[in-house]
């Protein structure tokens, strides 16, 4: 495992965060299904992620709280700027009219 420059916790030289193997485990995957979910994955470093999220499932949640309390500021902070909701609303309205542009190419 290494850390990102945010913080997040990485599984060998992937971008699976640590929290995507232990979601995907709680869902009641095995190591196995998680190494199909993601094909960047060896199964030896899942079976390694799986054994540290067991012996250290207190700090393991500590640090998922942690991830979830600055993804919450974050979504926040791009709420609050208008910049960014700008752009939001720039992106949704090519998504809208690209699906409709769809529709009429269908009918």
């Amino acid at each position: 495992m290494s850390v990102a420059e945010d913080g997040t916790i990485r599984i060998g030289d992937t971008r699976v965060s640590l929290e995507s193997v232990v979601h995907h485990y709680q869902q009641g995957a095995t190591a196995e299904e998680i190494v199909l979910r993601f094909p960047a994955l060896r199964l030896a470093d899942v079976h390694s992620c799986l054994a540290y999220f067991l012996n250290h499932q207190e700090k393991v949640h500590e640090y998922m709280t942690r991830q979830r309390e600055r993804a919450d500021e974050l979504r926040e902070r791009i709420a609050a700027d208008p910049v960014q909701q700008r752009g939001v609303a720039q992106m949704r309205e090519r998504i809208h009219n690209r699906a409709a542009t769809r529709r009429q190419g269908v009918s």
